[in-house]
Protein backbone atom coordinates (compact mmCIF):
# COMPACT_ATOMS: atom_id res chain seq x y z
CA UNK A 1 0.00 0.00 0.00
CA UNK A 2 1.98 3.52 -1.16
CA UNK A 3 0.89 6.64 0.27
CA UNK A 4 0.77 10.32 -1.13
CA UNK A 5 -0.04 13.47 0.24
CA UNK A 6 -2.43 15.76 -1.75
CA UNK A 7 -4.06 18.81 -1.60
CA UNK A 8 -7.92 19.36 -2.89
CA UNK A 9 -7.09 23.09 -3.48
CA UNK A 10 -7.09 23.39 -7.30
CA UNK A 11 -4.13 25.65 -8.70
CA UNK A 12 -5.15 26.38 -12.40
CA UNK A 13 -8.91 26.64 -14.39
CA UNK A 14 -7.43 25.00 -16.87
CA UNK A 15 -6.49 21.27 -15.43
CA UNK A 16 -6.52 19.17 -12.21
CA UNK A 17 -3.72 19.71 -9.90
CA UNK A 18 -0.35 18.07 -11.14
CA UNK A 19 -0.41 15.73 -8.19
CA UNK A 20 -3.42 14.26 -8.97
CA UNK A 21 -2.80 13.63 -12.34
CA UNK A 22 0.35 12.04 -11.56
CA UNK A 23 -1.33 9.88 -9.79
CA UNK A 24 -3.58 8.88 -12.97
CA UNK A 25 -0.75 8.44 -14.84
CA UNK A 26 1.41 6.05 -11.93
CA UNK A 27 -0.78 4.92 -9.50
CA UNK A 28 -4.28 5.45 -10.54
CA UNK A 29 -6.19 3.93 -7.31
CA UNK A 30 -3.89 5.44 -4.02
CA UNK A 31 -3.77 5.48 -0.45
CA UNK A 32 -3.63 9.12 0.59
CA UNK A 33 -2.58 11.43 3.07
CA UNK A 34 -4.77 14.57 3.48
CA UNK A 35 -3.41 17.52 4.24
CA UNK A 36 -6.10 17.79 7.37
CA UNK A 37 -4.32 14.03 8.43
CA UNK A 38 -6.78 11.78 7.31
CA UNK A 39 -6.09 8.59 4.75
CA UNK A 40 -8.58 6.98 2.55
CA UNK A 41 -8.28 5.80 -0.82
CA UNK A 42 -8.58 8.14 -4.21
CA UNK A 43 -9.63 7.34 -7.60
CA UNK A 44 -8.48 9.35 -10.48
CA UNK A 45 -9.73 7.01 -13.52
CA UNK A 46 -13.10 7.06 -15.26
CA UNK A 47 -13.82 3.45 -15.26
CA UNK A 48 -12.66 2.79 -11.53
CA UNK A 49 -15.02 6.17 -10.37
CA UNK A 50 -17.99 4.71 -11.85
CA UNK A 51 -17.38 1.25 -10.64
CA UNK A 52 -17.47 3.00 -7.01
CA UNK A 53 -20.37 5.29 -7.46
CA UNK A 54 -22.42 2.29 -8.95
CA UNK A 55 -21.48 0.24 -5.60
CA UNK A 56 -23.70 -0.27 -2.55
CA UNK A 57 -21.12 -1.18 -0.51
CA UNK A 58 -19.95 1.92 -0.29
CA UNK A 59 -21.73 4.14 1.71
CA UNK A 60 -23.50 7.93 1.07
CA UNK A 61 -24.26 8.13 5.05
CA UNK A 62 -21.68 11.13 6.35
CA UNK A 63 -23.01 10.75 10.06
CA UNK A 64 -20.07 8.18 10.51
CA UNK A 65 -16.97 9.87 11.79
CA UNK A 66 -15.11 7.43 9.31
CA UNK A 67 -17.02 9.24 6.46
CA UNK A 68 -14.40 11.48 4.20
CA UNK A 69 -17.40 13.92 4.25
CA UNK A 70 -18.37 13.53 8.08
CA UNK A 71 -19.43 17.52 9.55
CA UNK A 72 -18.90 16.72 12.77
CA UNK A 73 -20.88 19.98 13.25
CA UNK A 74 -23.97 18.76 11.92
CA UNK A 75 -25.91 17.22 14.81
CA UNK A 76 -25.84 12.80 14.84
CA UNK A 77 -29.46 12.77 15.03
CA UNK A 78 -30.44 15.22 12.51
CA UNK A 79 -32.70 13.85 9.55
CA UNK A 80 -30.06 12.84 6.60
CA UNK A 81 -30.58 14.36 3.38
CA UNK A 82 -30.84 12.60 0.45
CA UNK A 83 -27.06 12.80 -0.83
CA UNK A 84 -26.51 11.48 2.50
CA UNK A 85 -28.94 8.48 2.36
CA UNK A 86 -28.40 4.85 1.29
CA UNK A 87 -30.85 2.23 -0.13
CA UNK A 88 -33.31 2.05 0.57
CA UNK A 89 -34.50 5.03 2.30
CA UNK A 90 -32.53 6.85 -0.85
CA UNK A 91 -34.57 5.02 -3.76
CA UNK A 92 -37.83 5.55 -1.70
CA UNK A 93 -37.50 9.38 -0.98
CA UNK A 94 -35.83 9.91 -4.38
CA UNK A 95 -38.57 8.42 -6.13
CA UNK A 96 -40.81 10.46 -4.91
CA UNK A 97 -39.10 13.80 -6.19
CA UNK A 98 -37.63 12.54 -9.69
CA UNK A 99 -41.02 13.26 -11.47
CA UNK A 100 -40.46 17.02 -11.48
CA UNK A 101 -36.46 16.65 -13.11
CA UNK A 102 -37.40 15.00 -15.87
CA UNK A 103 -36.41 15.85 -19.47
CA UNK A 104 -40.21 16.58 -20.02
CA UNK A 105 -40.74 18.31 -17.02
CA UNK A 106 -37.93 20.67 -17.35
CA UNK A 107 -38.09 20.99 -20.85
CA UNK A 108 -41.58 22.68 -19.98
CA UNK A 109 -40.06 25.62 -17.91
CA UNK A 110 -38.01 26.11 -20.96
CA UNK A 111 -39.82 29.25 -22.01
CA UNK A 112 -40.25 30.86 -18.43
CA UNK A 113 -36.09 30.43 -18.01
CA UNK A 114 -35.70 32.35 -21.35
CA UNK A 115 -37.99 34.72 -19.95
CA UNK A 116 -36.04 35.03 -16.74
CA UNK A 117 -32.74 35.14 -18.82
CA UNK A 118 -33.62 37.95 -21.30
CA UNK A 119 -35.14 40.04 -18.21
CA UNK A 120 -31.56 39.79 -16.40
CA UNK A 121 -29.92 40.87 -19.56
CA UNK A 122 -32.54 43.46 -20.56
CA UNK A 123 -31.49 44.78 -17.16
CA UNK A 124 -27.92 44.20 -17.81
CA UNK A 125 -27.78 46.12 -21.03
CA UNK A 126 -30.20 48.89 -19.39
CA UNK A 127 -27.59 49.84 -17.05
CA UNK A 128 -23.77 50.71 -17.07
CA UNK A 129 -21.73 48.74 -19.88
CA UNK A 130 -19.32 47.40 -17.80
CA UNK A 131 -20.62 45.10 -14.81
CA UNK A 132 -20.03 41.88 -12.87
CA UNK A 133 -21.76 39.14 -14.49
CA UNK A 134 -21.94 36.54 -11.19
CA UNK A 135 -24.17 39.55 -9.79
CA UNK A 136 -25.45 40.61 -12.93
CA UNK A 137 -26.90 37.16 -14.35
CA UNK A 138 -24.93 34.29 -13.41
CA UNK A 139 -26.39 34.41 -9.71
CA UNK A 140 -29.92 35.34 -10.18
CA UNK A 141 -30.90 33.53 -13.10
CA UNK A 142 -30.67 30.31 -11.05
CA UNK A 143 -31.96 31.78 -7.69
CA UNK A 144 -34.91 32.80 -9.58
CA UNK A 145 -35.34 29.80 -11.62
CA UNK A 146 -35.10 27.34 -8.33
CA UNK A 147 -37.23 29.97 -6.24
CA UNK A 148 -39.76 29.59 -8.42
CA UNK A 149 -39.29 26.29 -9.08
CA UNK A 150 -40.41 25.66 -5.19
CA UNK A 151 -42.51 28.56 -4.73
CA UNK A 152 -40.33 30.63 -2.93
CA UNK A 153 -40.50 34.58 -3.02
CA UNK A 154 -37.68 36.17 -5.30
CA UNK A 155 -37.65 38.67 -3.12
CA UNK A 156 -35.82 36.62 -0.57
CA UNK A 157 -32.69 35.47 -2.58
CA UNK A 158 -30.79 37.43 -1.28
CA UNK A 159 -31.00 35.26 1.93
CA UNK A 160 -30.54 32.69 0.43
CA UNK A 161 -27.42 33.41 -1.70
CA UNK A 162 -25.99 35.35 2.28
CA UNK A 163 -26.80 31.75 3.57
CA UNK A 164 -25.09 29.64 0.83
CA UNK A 165 -22.18 31.93 0.57
CA UNK A 166 -21.23 32.04 4.61
CA UNK A 167 -21.94 27.92 4.49
CA UNK A 168 -19.10 27.58 1.30
CA UNK A 169 -16.87 30.13 2.54
CA UNK A 170 -13.40 28.09 3.18
CA UNK A 171 -13.01 29.75 5.78
CA UNK A 172 -16.12 29.24 7.54
CA UNK A 173 -15.88 27.65 11.14
CA UNK A 174 -18.48 24.82 11.74
CA UNK A 175 -20.20 27.45 13.76
CA UNK A 176 -20.67 29.50 11.45
CA UNK A 177 -21.88 26.65 8.74
CA UNK A 178 -24.21 25.69 11.32
CA UNK A 179 -25.96 28.94 11.97
CA UNK A 180 -25.96 29.29 8.42
CA UNK A 181 -27.57 25.67 7.94
CA UNK A 182 -30.03 26.79 10.83
CA UNK A 183 -30.95 29.99 9.22
CA UNK A 184 -32.21 28.27 5.94
CA UNK A 185 -33.61 25.60 7.61
CA UNK A 186 -35.93 27.81 9.58
CA UNK A 187 -37.21 30.18 6.51
CA UNK A 188 -37.92 26.54 4.76
CA UNK A 189 -39.64 25.20 8.00
CA UNK A 190 -41.71 28.36 7.54
CA UNK A 191 -42.15 27.93 3.70
CA UNK A 192 -43.61 24.67 4.21
CA UNK A 193 -45.81 25.41 7.03
CA UNK A 194 -47.30 28.09 4.52
CA UNK A 195 -47.46 25.52 1.77
CA UNK A 196 -49.54 23.25 3.75
CA UNK A 197 -51.80 26.04 4.72
CA UNK A 198 -52.10 27.35 1.23
CA UNK A 199 -50.90 24.98 -1.39
CA UNK A 200 -49.74 26.19 -4.65
CA UNK A 201 -48.98 24.72 -8.15
CA UNK A 202 -45.00 24.12 -7.35
CA UNK A 203 -42.86 21.46 -5.98
CA UNK A 204 -43.11 21.59 -2.36
CA UNK A 205 -46.78 21.82 -2.35
CA UNK A 206 -46.82 18.91 -4.85
CA UNK A 207 -44.47 16.63 -2.51
CA UNK A 208 -46.80 17.37 0.27
CA UNK A 209 -50.31 16.79 -1.82
CA UNK A 210 -48.19 13.37 -2.41
CA UNK A 211 -47.97 12.46 1.18
CA UNK A 212 -44.32 13.24 1.91
CA UNK A 213 -44.28 14.37 5.16
CA UNK A 214 -43.30 18.12 6.13
CA UNK A 215 -40.09 17.84 7.34
CA UNK A 216 -39.00 15.69 4.67
CA UNK A 217 -40.12 18.24 2.25
CA UNK A 218 -38.84 20.76 4.54
CA UNK A 219 -35.41 18.77 4.17
CA UNK A 220 -35.45 18.33 0.25
CA UNK A 221 -36.40 21.93 0.28
CA UNK A 222 -32.83 22.95 1.86
CA UNK A 223 -30.99 20.98 -0.87
CA UNK A 224 -32.68 21.78 -3.82
CA UNK A 225 -32.23 25.42 -2.76
CA UNK A 226 -28.36 25.17 -2.31
CA UNK A 227 -27.70 22.62 -5.57
CA UNK A 228 -30.01 24.59 -7.30
CA UNK A 229 -28.31 27.52 -7.69
CA UNK A 230 -24.87 28.49 -6.75
CA UNK A 231 -23.75 25.41 -8.93
CA UNK A 232 -25.53 26.22 -12.16
CA UNK A 233 -24.63 29.99 -11.84
CA UNK A 234 -20.57 28.61 -11.19
CA UNK A 235 -21.06 26.93 -14.38
CA UNK A 236 -22.58 29.98 -16.38
CA UNK A 237 -19.91 32.13 -14.89
CA UNK A 238 -16.96 29.59 -16.08
CA UNK A 239 -18.49 29.40 -19.54
CA UNK A 240 -18.79 32.56 -20.27
CA UNK A 241 -15.43 34.21 -19.23
CA UNK A 242 -13.99 30.65 -21.38
CA UNK A 243 -16.12 31.51 -24.82
CA UNK A 244 -15.19 35.32 -24.33
CA UNK A 245 -11.46 33.98 -23.30
CA UNK A 246 -11.06 31.57 -25.89
CA UNK A 247 -12.62 33.44 -29.06
CA UNK A 248 -12.33 30.73 -31.35
CA UNK A 249 -14.21 28.58 -29.05
CA UNK A 250 -16.72 31.86 -28.96
CA UNK A 251 -16.72 32.14 -33.04
CA UNK A 252 -17.24 28.29 -33.60
CA UNK A 253 -20.71 28.64 -31.76
CA UNK A 254 -21.92 31.52 -33.50
CA UNK A 255 -21.20 30.26 -36.64
CA UNK A 256 -22.54 26.63 -35.55
CA UNK A 257 -25.26 27.15 -33.11
CA UNK A 258 -26.45 23.87 -33.35
CA UNK A 259 -23.35 22.64 -31.01
CA UNK A 260 -24.47 24.57 -28.17
CA UNK A 261 -25.48 21.03 -26.50
CA UNK A 262 -22.02 19.25 -27.04
CA UNK A 263 -20.35 22.96 -25.79
CA UNK A 264 -22.57 22.70 -22.93
CA UNK A 265 -21.54 18.87 -22.24
CA UNK A 266 -17.73 19.82 -22.89
CA UNK A 267 -17.55 23.01 -20.58
CA UNK A 268 -19.19 20.52 -17.64
CA UNK A 269 -16.46 18.04 -18.40
CA UNK A 270 -13.71 20.61 -18.41
CA UNK A 271 -14.63 22.40 -15.20
CA UNK A 272 -16.26 19.75 -12.85
CA UNK A 273 -17.17 22.41 -10.45
CA UNK A 274 -18.42 20.23 -8.16
CA UNK A 275 -16.32 16.76 -6.12
CA UNK A 276 -17.51 17.24 -3.00
CA UNK A 277 -20.34 14.93 -3.26
CA UNK A 278 -17.64 11.52 -4.98
CA UNK A 279 -16.94 10.39 -1.50
CA UNK A 280 -18.06 6.87 -0.27
CA UNK A 281 -17.41 4.59 3.22
CA UNK A 282 -16.92 1.36 2.35
CA UNK A 283 -19.02 -1.13 4.64
CA UNK A 284 -17.75 -4.07 3.70
CA UNK A 285 -14.36 -5.40 1.66
CA UNK A 286 -14.38 -4.75 -2.24
CA UNK A 287 -12.23 -4.55 -4.98
CA UNK A 288 -11.84 -1.61 -7.53
CA UNK A 289 -9.89 -1.99 -10.23
CA UNK A 290 -7.77 -4.87 -9.14
CA UNK A 291 -7.07 -3.11 -6.07
CA UNK A 292 -8.70 -4.23 -2.44
CA UNK A 293 -9.81 -1.91 -0.28
CA UNK A 294 -11.54 -2.72 3.47
CA UNK A 295 -14.52 -2.32 5.45
CA UNK A 296 -14.61 0.93 7.01
CA UNK A 297 -11.97 2.90 4.60
CA UNK A 298 -12.92 6.36 2.75
CA UNK A 299 -12.75 6.57 -1.07
CA UNK A 300 -12.99 9.81 -2.47
CA UNK A 301 -12.94 9.92 -6.72
CA UNK A 302 -11.59 12.80 -8.02
CA UNK A 303 -14.00 13.37 -10.53
CA UNK A 304 -12.32 16.31 -12.32
CA UNK A 305 -9.02 14.28 -13.11
CA UNK A 306 -11.07 11.35 -13.87
CA UNK A 307 -12.92 13.59 -16.53
CA UNK A 308 -9.51 14.09 -17.91
CA UNK A 309 -8.65 10.58 -18.06
CA UNK A 310 -6.96 10.58 -21.78
CA UNK A 311 -8.31 6.52 -22.51
CA UNK A 312 -11.99 8.31 -22.33
CA UNK A 313 -11.37 11.87 -23.80
CA UNK A 314 -8.09 12.22 -25.99
CA UNK A 315 -6.68 14.93 -25.81
CA UNK A 316 -8.54 15.67 -22.30
CA UNK A 317 -7.36 19.49 -21.92
CA UNK A 318 -8.61 20.71 -25.18
CA UNK A 319 -11.92 21.91 -25.74
CA UNK A 320 -13.65 20.33 -28.33
CA UNK A 321 -17.59 21.16 -28.88
CA UNK A 322 -17.70 17.76 -31.34
CA UNK A 323 -16.47 15.85 -28.48
CA UNK A 324 -20.35 14.86 -27.39
CA UNK A 325 -19.03 14.37 -23.77
CA UNK A 326 -22.23 13.12 -22.03
CA UNK A 327 -20.38 10.45 -20.54
CA UNK A 328 -18.53 12.70 -18.33
CA UNK A 329 -18.82 12.51 -14.68
CA UNK A 330 -19.56 16.45 -13.49
CA UNK A 331 -22.86 15.49 -12.36
CA UNK A 332 -21.87 11.85 -10.53
CA UNK A 333 -22.62 8.70 -11.65
CA UNK A 334 -25.12 5.58 -10.55
CA UNK A 335 -28.04 5.96 -7.69
CA UNK A 336 -27.09 9.29 -6.75
CA UNK A 337 -26.54 10.83 -9.88
CA UNK A 338 -27.69 14.87 -10.17
CA UNK A 339 -31.42 14.84 -9.59
CA UNK A 340 -30.96 18.43 -11.14
CA UNK A 341 -28.95 17.66 -14.32
CA UNK A 342 -31.76 18.39 -16.46
CA UNK A 343 -32.34 21.39 -15.22
CA UNK A 344 -28.96 22.78 -15.15
CA UNK A 345 -28.18 21.53 -18.80
CA UNK A 346 -31.03 23.77 -20.05
CA UNK A 347 -30.49 26.40 -18.20
CA UNK A 348 -26.75 26.61 -19.08
CA UNK A 349 -27.57 26.46 -22.36
CA UNK A 350 -30.59 28.98 -22.74
CA UNK A 351 -27.99 31.66 -21.16
CA UNK A 352 -24.93 30.73 -23.38
CA UNK A 353 -27.10 31.20 -26.25
CA UNK A 354 -28.62 33.99 -25.66
CA UNK A 355 -25.66 36.48 -24.29
CA UNK A 356 -24.64 35.13 -27.56
CA UNK A 357 -27.20 36.38 -29.66
CA UNK A 358 -27.73 39.71 -27.57
CA UNK A 359 -24.45 40.79 -26.44
CA UNK A 360 -22.39 39.60 -29.50
CA UNK A 361 -19.58 42.86 -27.71
CA UNK A 362 -19.52 41.08 -24.78
CA UNK A 363 -15.40 40.90 -23.49
CA UNK A 364 -13.70 40.57 -20.72
CA UNK A 365 -12.20 43.64 -18.76
CA UNK A 366 -8.84 41.31 -17.26
CA UNK A 367 -7.10 38.54 -18.24
CA UNK A 368 -8.63 35.36 -17.96
CA UNK A 369 -6.05 33.83 -15.49
CA UNK A 370 -6.20 37.60 -13.52
CA UNK A 371 -9.72 35.83 -12.69
CA UNK A 372 -10.34 35.17 -9.13
CA UNK A 373 -11.38 31.89 -8.83
CA UNK A 374 -12.78 29.91 -5.64
CA UNK A 375 -10.20 27.38 -5.15
CA UNK A 376 -11.33 25.81 -2.17
CA UNK A 377 -15.04 25.97 -1.83
CA UNK A 378 -16.98 22.67 -2.18
CA UNK A 379 -17.61 23.84 -6.03
CA UNK A 380 -15.53 25.84 -8.47
CA UNK A 381 -16.05 28.90 -9.40
CA UNK A 382 -15.08 32.85 -10.07
CA UNK A 383 -16.03 34.93 -7.21
CA UNK A 384 -16.10 38.07 -9.67
CA UNK A 385 -16.41 38.34 -13.36
CA UNK A 386 -15.92 41.71 -14.76
CA UNK A 387 -17.38 42.15 -18.52
CA UNK A 388 -18.29 45.03 -20.80
CA UNK A 389 -19.38 45.71 -24.60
Amino acid sequence: MTSSKISLTRTSPHRPPADHLRLQSENPISWVEMVDGRRLWVLTRLADVRAMLGDSRLSSDRRDPRHPNHMPYMAPDRRQQLIEMDAPDHTRVRRAILGEFTVQRVNSWRPRIQEIVDEAVDAMLAGPSEVDLVEALSLPVPSKVISEMLGVPYADHEFFQECSADFSRPTATPEQRGAAIGRLKSYISDLVQEKIKSPGDDLLSRQLAAGVDPEGVEEMGFLLLIAGHETTANMISLSVATLLDKRGHLATLLDNPELMAGAVEELLRYFTIAEIGAARLATEDLEIGGVQIKAGEGVLALTNTANRDPSVFPDPDEIDFTRMARNHLSFGFGPHVCLGQNLARLELEVVLATLLRRVPALRLTSPFDELSFKEDGPTYGIHELMVAW
